[in-house]
């Protein structure tokens, strides 16, 4: 087997985690209903009213808590001075497999609270739903209400999540199309009405304790409800449980050496906890250095021992060099690059193992498990 093959083989356990939420899941079947007026090229929101909607994300203020909750105290302000304005705050929760969605939603200085478990089945709750879901009902339900609620022109959304918001605008198949199909053919309704309705979407943090946030938060955790009918589970739930499924296994077969490999450098997180595979956020480890062709080229080849070395010429083309080219070492190995060559800068050492300073060593070190035709 070549360099190159090999090289392949064994940073797979890089990559594939990523994939595992288009794993086709068996015995399963679910149907999808035909895309609606509103996700059609051309009549879609995003291309009829991009500039009647907005998102605010919490990076906005660079995650300066304290910066943002001042922002959101004005927006409240703001909201309560207009009578045209409606606050929306809206969270939810997962409680003994039961998710509780719940909107408060504020119109200027009147305060309606919509106390809402997630509906399916003409039930008050939902056992076997995501989050994500429940959250959607809640939203929808309180756009629904402040938009047909008279004189209201400004709708300002608030919740954790903007995650959850966007796949409203998200045109293609998903799990969430039935809420996203009702909220945008309302919206629709809604900026076609008036030239000044517009609707922004706030994000906050949970861990910002924002008193109208955590209002709405105390409340999804108030209740203990009781399923009333036989279980069943949503699309999404399925498919996160799947998931979840398949990510333990890979878990267990990744802590035997002989499926990840012999010589795979074991890295540690922001927390001191050992890295393992995950799809969450693009992945354990290609988030870290996959916005860079030369380290998302140069980490995998280091981190399975798999690189342009001398330990690897050893091994495979004994007749060529081995030793390091600086002089000092008889064969060039990993550990020997990261820890003791005087070629790079040694920034990398034995007590700091954590994946953060292994990619700013290969940020300093451009040379390191790099061809010499690499592009840098």
């Amino acid at each position: 087997m070549t360099y190159d093959m090999c090289c392949i083989v064994h940073s797979t356990q890089l990559t594939t985690v990523s994939s595992i939420k288009g794993y086709l899941m068996k015995y399963r079947l679910f149907l999808f209903n035909p895309l609606h007026p509103e996700l059609s090229p051309g009549n879609r929101i995003i291309d009829t009213f991009s500039d009647r909607f907005s998102f605010h994300p919490f990076s906005e203020c660079k995650n300066n808590i304290k910066e943002w909750i001042q922002k959101l105290d004005n927006l409240a302000i703001e909201s309560s001075e207009s009578p045209t304005s409606a606050l929306v705050i809206t969270d939810a929760s997962i409680k003994n497999n039961i998710a509780m969605s719940i909107a408060h939603i504020h119109i200027h200085d009147h305060l309606i609270t919509k106390t809402l478990h997630h509906a399916m089945n003409v039930l008050h709750h939902a056992m076997n739903v995501t989050s994500t879901e429940a959250e959607l009902f809640a939203i929808r339900w309180g756009i629904n209400q402040a938009i047909n609620t008279d004189n209201i022109s400004k709708v300002k959304v608030i919740m954790d999540s903007l995650h959850s918001v966007k796949k409203i605008f998200d045109p293609s198949l998903h799990p969430y199309q039935s809420h996203s199909n009702f909220i945008l053919k309302e919206l629709q309704i809604f900026f076609s009405q008036n030239q000044e309705n517009t609707i922004e979407f706030w994000e906050c943090p949970s861990r910002s304790k924002w008193h109208l946030h955590d209002a709405v938060n105390k409340d999804t955790k108030s209740f203990s409800p009781v399923p009333l009918l036989p279980c069943k589970q949503s699309w999404d739930f399925s498919k996160k449980s799947e998931c979840n499924d398949i990510i333990k296994t890979c878990k267990m077969t990744f802590q035997a050496s002989d499926s990840k490999g012999k010589h795979f450098l074991d890295l540690v997180d922001s927390d001191d906890n050992p890295i393992e595979p995950s799809y969450i956020r693009g992945g354990s480890w290609l988030k870290f250095f996959g916005h860079s062709n030369s380290l998302c080229a140069r980490a995998p080849r280091a981190i399975t021992n798999h690189a342009p070395i001398g330990k690897y010429r050893l091994r495979f083309f004994p007749r060529e060099d081995f030793s390091c080219l600086c002089g000092s070492y008889p064969i060039e190995s990993r550990s020997h690059i990261l820890h003791e060559c005087k070629r790079f800068n040694n920034y990398w050492n034995l007590m700091r193992d954590s994946i953060s300073h292994f990619v700013l060593f290969l940020e300093l070190n451009l040379g390191a498990f790099a061809f010499h035709n690499d592009s840098i």
